[in-house]
Formats: C-alpha cells, structure tokens, sequence
C-alpha cells in the first residue's frame, strides 16, 4: 500500500491538469474518476494528519514535500500542520475524497474519508460545539467557531453522513449512528447558544466561549457581539430541520426578525486609488444603494461596530485602519438570499403564514 502510495504522489507531480484546489469539490460527476482527481487524492491523503484531520490553506493539488521532522506536542499553536476546520479545512478533504471514492470505488480514498469523519465526531465539545483547532490550542482557537461558517460546514458533512446521500452513500451504520448523535448535540449548542436580548431571539457570534456559551472575543478585529454573516449560515441550518421543534422554530423566526431589523441602507463600500495611489476602501452615502449588513453588531445597542487591530471600537468604517478594510469583510450582503428566497420557502414548506 506504501508502494501505490508513493507510486501516486509521484505521479502527481507532473500529472497535468487545471483543477483548482477551491473548485475542488464543484466539479462535473465523471470527472472524480479522472487520473487527475485519483492524484490529487493521492494528495490529499498524503497531508492527512495522524488526528485524522487536516491543516489549512494548503494548496492540495500539489504533492505536499518533504518536511524537517520537528517534534511538536499536541496543540502546538507554531505546528503548520495542525488540524483544523478553519477556512474549509478537513471538511473539504473529507468531501473530496468521498467523491472519489464514489466515483472509483478507491479504498484508500474511503479509509482516509472515514478516518477524518472520525475526527470530526471525536473533535466535537459534550456541549455540541467544535473548536477552530483540535487538538486543542490555547486561545480563541479553543473557542466553538461559528467564524466562516467552520461549524455549519462540518455539519454539512455529518448531515450527508447521516443521511447517507452523496457522496456519502457508502457511509456504514456506526458512522451514521455518530453523525446523527453528533447532530443532535449540535443543534442544542446553537439553541443555547443564541443570544437573548430583553426576551427576544437574535443572532449569534462568530464565536462563543466553550464553557459559558456566551459570545467570546477571537482575533482583535473579532470581538463579542451579533455576527450579520455567521447567523445567516446558522440560521439556514436550522432550516434544513425536517420537523423542527417549537423551539428550533423559534431561532429561526428570531434571527430572521433580527436581520430584518438589522439591514443598513444608504450606504455603499467601494474600492478606490487614494491619494498617495495606492488602493483603498471606504463607505460612501447612496441612497439608492442595496442594503448592507454589517460583520458586527454591537450588544446591547444592535449598532454596527468596526475594530481594527488596535481592538478598538469605532462605529464608522471609514475610521478604520487601510489595511483591514482591504483585508476583510466588515460590511456585506450575507442575508439577502436568506431573506428574500430561503425564509419564505421554509415558511411555505412547513405552512406558515407569510
């Protein structure tokens, strides 16, 4: 197995091809069966960590090279290696190599998707949250992450292992067992976990502390208040419920209420050459500009806030430093699809009225 192993990565390395590593898991049905892919999941395999999951923004169309072994303990935040769910990582693996195995019916493929579901399911905090980093590190990285829709993604994954639907159709009995347990546990976490302000539902934070529940600060720029993106994804799970309780009917009627509320208009972000001709970005009056939401509301007062990474909050985007309103998304259009086409048709599916 070592042998093919090898075999594969090697001929990865000059196996010609124009997938990229973010379109990976969008790619036409046959086209799993490709040598290309059967490469590239030699790949993928090959940075597969001892825990069962991957580390992140790693461009896995290319064989990953040869490493000085540095002995790391668990949790070791200077590790580059380290699993994580962070910015897609191990759930896009996962998918990835479920696919293949699909397509060709690739043993090492399976045994390698099988080994990060495991991981997902061991990673999962008893309250039914996940951590950015398992195993855990100190920090924010320990905190159960919403941010970037890590949790929702893993629970994609477990949602299509549960119900054994592609590409997870080979998906046995234990692990689908696991899935829905994991599953359940989950969605009392994001009920738990939503914030109440004077007796009303709203939204969720990006993160939320591992022990308390309540929202957490991640990076400077990240800090406890109400996500207008993360709540978009959370709330759009909850959706995907076939017979939700009063209770999960509840967060949904909640955020979604909330995010109404919480729409900015009259403002509108571009992307200009400033005066000293480098790019730039700034927030502009426009009346006839689509809404906006914001990455951060403020709790208590629901005011959009805006932090650089001098942790200080400001309630104009414009006053925040250059480099972090061109280097992350503190104002978008999240909700829109949610409000305008998802809300209505979960409505109609479960005979609300409008």
């Amino acid at each position: 197995m070592r042998a093919l192993l090898l075999g594969l990565l090697l001929s990865a390395a000059t196996c010609p091809g124009g997938v990229r590593w973010g379109a990976v898991n969008s790619q036409p049905t046959e086209w799993y069966a490709s040598d290309e892919a059967r490469a590239m999941a030699a790949n993928v395999i090959g940075y597969q960590q001892p825990a069962g999951g991957w580390p992140k923004n790693r461009d896995m169309t290319r064989p990953r090279l040869a490493e000085p072994a540095v002995p790391r303990a668990p949790g070791d935040p200077a590790d580059p290696n380290a699993p994580t769910i962070d910015n897609g990582a191990t759930t896009t693996q996962i998918e990835f190599l479920a696919r293949v195995h699909t397509a060709t019916g690739d043993a090492a493929a399976r045994e390698a998707a099988l080994r990060g579901i495991d991981y997902l399911l061991v990673a999962q905090y008893p309250n039914g949250g996940w951590p950015q980093f398992y195993p855990l590190r100190a920090g924010y990285y320990s905190r159960i992450t919403y941010n970037d829709n890590a949790m929702t993604h893993v629970l994609e994954v477990l949602r299509g292992v549960r119900d054994a639907r592609p590409p997870y159709a080979w998906a046995d009995p234990a692990r689908r067992k696991g899935a829905e347990f994991a599953i359940e546990r989950a969605i009392d976490c994001l009920l738990k976990t939503q914030v109440r302000q004077d007796g009303r539902l709203l939204g969720w934070c990006a993160q939320h502390d591992e022990n308390t529940l309540a929202p957490a600060w991640a990076r400077n720029f990240e800090p406890p208040s109400l996500s207008g993106n993360e709540s978009v994804a959370l709330a759009r799970f909850l959706m995907t419920i076939e017979r939700p309780t009063p209770e999960v009917v509840a967060a949904i009627e909640g955020a979604v209420a909330w995010l109404e509320a919480s729409r900015i208009t009259g403002l509108r972000v571009e992307t200009f050459t400033a005066a000293d001709g480098e790019r730039d970005r700034r927030a502009v009056a426009d009346p006839s500009a689509p809404p906006l939401w914001a990455r951060f509301y403020e709790l208590g007062t629901n005011r959009p806030i805006f932090l650089g990474r001098d942790r200080v909050v400001r309630y104009d985007y414009n006053e925040i430093e250059r480099e972090r309103r061109l280097g992350y998304a503190y104002l978008g259009d999240w909700p829109q699809r949610l409000l305008e086409r998802d809300y209505p048709q979960w409505r109609a599916k479960h005979g609300r009225k409008p």
